[in-house]
């Protein structure tokens, strides 16, 4: 039977770690290692990782703090199975997602593959719509894992599994400190290595918890994107722009609508399918519908300030 090694960077979450390897002690497929990187954490999970150390086979590490990716690297160091599976530390497995990506990977031998995510029914309100934020066609064109998407699919690190012997090829992850994941997903694919999405291998993200934490981590995003192109010449997508052109057309029709209401129509249209799309995709909850209204405009501000900050500057 094939050894998976699960690596977790952690930083400052110890609460959410506690979930996570939780939900690891569930697993129908029991042949996996769980490596903790602790990475510079003030709030450090060590006794949180004390109390699964005899459920899991699994290896605590602290470090000083150098970012995720560094953070990740130091976990595959001490890996010791054939695939390397990378899960950030905010999300939650069903118990069969492991057996899932052992089955995909029997029918479809990748060199590296991802997961889609989900929101649980215990979420949190803003929880269920910043995940309708990041997850909707409506506002992010479905790239981040979903079976509709505009953009080629590529594994992001909050669950993304690769070969031990393509991730020690290519370096692992770079020191970026945003984008680090698409930058690894793309020198996977430049390099010539197969993707491919397991739609069954899917998590619950928590993802952040105030719309303040997520326009700041979506603006970070943006700004990265600019960067990834430099490095990355072409990767840059038609659907990677249209938060920023949004940005734009948002501001003229607010400042049109002083002129004549008219002009503000097109984006009272928009609120509306944002609010019944996800309304309707949360069993009818009123509440998430609204907020997935105030989600959706941070998360394409956010990223569309941040592109046109990074384009600026």
């Amino acid at each position: 039977m094939r050894l998976y090694s699960i690596i977790i960077p952690v930083y400052n979450r110890p609460d959410e770690l506690d979930d996570l390897l939780s939900s690891l002690c569930e697993q129908t497929y029991v042949r996996f290692e769980v490596i903790v990187v602790e990475d510079g954490s003030k709030i450090p999970a060590k006794e949180v990782v004390g109390r699964y150390q005899s459920r899991l086979d699994l290896h605590y590490y602290e470090i000083a703090n150098s970012g995720p990716g560094m953070a990740r690297n130091y976990g595959a160091k001490e890996a010791r199975g054939e695939y390397l599976l990378i899960l950030d530390s905010d999300v939650v497995l069903p118990s069969e997602w492991l057996e899932h990506i052992h089955d995909s990977l029997s029918h479809y031998p990748v060199d590296a593959f991802g997961g889609p995510d989900k929101a649980h029914t215990s979420f949190s309100p803003i929880q269920k719509a910043i995940n309708y934020a990041m997850t909707s066609f409506l506002t992010t064109g479905g790239i981040r894992g979903g079976k509709k998407k505009l953009d080629k699919f590529y594994p992001r690190s909050f669950n993304m599994g690769i070969r031990r012997d393509v991730y020690e090829h290519l370096g692992g992850f770079s020191g970026m400190r945003y984008g680090e994941d698409i930058d690894f997903s793309l020198r996977i694919m430049e390099a010539g290595y197969r993707t491919r999405l397991f739609p069954s291998a899917w998590v619950y993200h928590k993802r952040r918890t105030t719309f303040m934490q997520f326009f700041r981590q979506v603006r970070h995003s943006g700004e990265a994107r600019i960067a990834l192109n430099r490095k990355h010449p072409g990767s840059l997508k038609l659907v990677h722009c249209l938060p920023a052109l949004f940005t734009l057309s948002a501001c003229s029709l607010v400042i049109g609508s002083f002129f004549c209401w008219l002009f503000i129509v097109p984006l009272i249209i928009y609120v509306f399918l944002l609010f019944i799309d996800a309304m309707l995709r949360n069993k009818c909850d009123l509440r998430v519908g609204l907020l997935s209204v105030i989600a959706s405009f941070t998360q394409l501000f956010g990223y569309g300030t941040g592109f046109l900050k990074s384009i600026v500057g």
